[in-house]
């Protein structure tokens, strides 16, 4: 014993313990060569001084623990036992990239195969939420990727989103179609004013249904494609109905739209229906419907693209955000300003289906397909035409030989080039 305590290759020996007449004792460490030998300096040292596994468990720093557990992934055996792994080198380098996603220069020339994980990532970590963040970081996303983040937006009657996101609705770009009914937008709204921006000129759908426009925040939509041909020169299907201050006044500034293909106007304030029908006939081949169009049931425009989720956190947090503020109705507390009495009224909804709204009374007009005026079609017209010449009861032989011989011309025309012929030609 006294030589395990005067050896120097044991630097820390510990408490040692002695069994003498059946008691257990600790031996005394104040013994001067035991002293001696532990107060030389140790060569190495692992861990610094004070390092304690306990104190690193209990820290109340939620960074410092979300640091520690972020690097493993927990999961259960069927025993109960709890079994962690590290995790990838991709997923650690993925997940600090999206903690930092708004200090990125750019991404143009980045995998987009990546970019959607990073995108999902700090997705997941609600980056996009943040106020300054969140907008750098979308328009890093969106300057490089375009329609993949998104490329098709439905705002409908999500107007306190549109107030409360405004800048990071403006940052999509290449979007197709756009969804703002029910959002009383008006005509001075800045958002109206960016839709004749270049960044949207791909926008080929359109709905503005009851949004409080006029003949003046139609004439400003409709600008710089009459006046430089540029902005929603691209635009096949608008929906303007539910906004009784558009007048005829208003619908003739529709006719620089040379690609509209369906219109909807339905609900407006327009006093000559007539005139507006043979107007929008003549200027841009726009037929009135009879029956209802699908298109504009509402149901195609979805929000679709990489950001679909961002837009239902936005609306969350707006709401969440709104919710303190109404411990009263907003017209309640309007009310009580300005001293004014309560009146009951109905709440207001958006019009989307008027089930009282007759299918004469809906003005949706559409253009027409025109016939396809190849072989094959007047190959079929020239048969049901002999075939109804035959049908007819010719009184003279002479004539029925003079309408043959007369048709024999016309029946080369139409069937020198076969089904396939025409196929061909059409293949190029």
């Amino acid at each position: 014993m006294s030589y395990y305590l005067s050896s120097e290759n044991h630097l820390d020996p510990g408490p040692i313990y002695v069994r003498e007449n059946g008691q257990l004792h600790m031996v005394n460490l104040a013994l001067d060569g035991v002293r001696s030998s532990l107060q030389k300096p140790r060569p190495f040292r692992l861990f610094p001084k004070g390092f304690s596994v306990e104190l690193c468990m209990n820290r109340e720093d939620d960074t410092a623990r979300k640091e520690k557990t972020d690097h493993f992934i927990f999961t259960y055996t069927r025993e109960g036992n709890l079994r962690y792994s590290a995790k990838s080198l991709f997923s650690l380098v993925l997940g600090f990239i999206s903690d930092n996603v708004d200090h990125i220069d750019s991404l143009i020339g980045f995998p987009e195969q990546i970019a959607e994980k990073l995108f999902s990532a700090a997705e997941a970590r609600q980056k996009f939420t943040e106020p300054g963040a969140g907008l750098r970081a979308l328009q890093k996303f969106t300057e490089a990727y375009g329609s993949l983040v998104l490329c098709s937006l439905c705002l409908r009657n999500r107007y306190l989103v549109i107030s409360e996101k405004l800048e990071e609705i403006k940052s999509f770009r290449e979007l197709t179609c756009l969804d703002l009914s029910c959002c009383k937008l008006g005509d001075e709204h800045e958002l109206l004013e960016h839709l004749t921006n270049e960044a949207l000129s791909s926008v080929t759908q359109l709905h503005l249904k009851d949004n409080c426009l006029s003949d003046a925040g139609v004439r400003k939509m409709t600008a710089p494609v009459r006046v430089m041909k540029r902005g929603l020169e691209n635009l096949t299907l608008l929906d303007l109905s539910c906004n009784p201050e558009i007048t005829d006044a208003g619908i003739g500034y529709l006719f620089s739209f040379r690609k509209l293909n369906c219109l909807d106007i339905s609900g407006t304030g327009l006093k000559d229906i007539k005139t507006v029908k043979h107007k929008l006939q003549t200027h841009i081949g726009l037929v009135h419907s009879k029956v209802p169009l699908k298109e504009f049931d509402h149901s195609n425009c979805k929000t679709e693209g990489w950001a679909d989720q961002i837009v239902l956190q936005w609306e969350r947090v707006t709401a969440e955000a709104v919710k303190p503020r109404e411990t009263l109705e907003p017209r309640t507390a309007a009310q009580r300003f300005y001293g004014k009495r309560s009146r009951a009224e109905a709440p207001l909804k958006c019009p989307l289906t008027d089930p009282h709204m007759n299918s004469s009374e809906k003005l949706q007009f559409y253009k027409e397909k025109a016939p396809d005026c190849h072989g094959p079609v007047l190959k079929h017209e020239a048969i049901s035409s002999q075939e109804s010449k035959k049908s007819k009861k010719r009184p003279f032989e002479e004539s029925e030989t003079e309408q043959n011989n007369s048709s024999q011309p016309s029946k080369q025309k139409y069937v020198c080039l076969a089904v396939d012929d025409w196929d061909l030609l059409n293949s190029y």
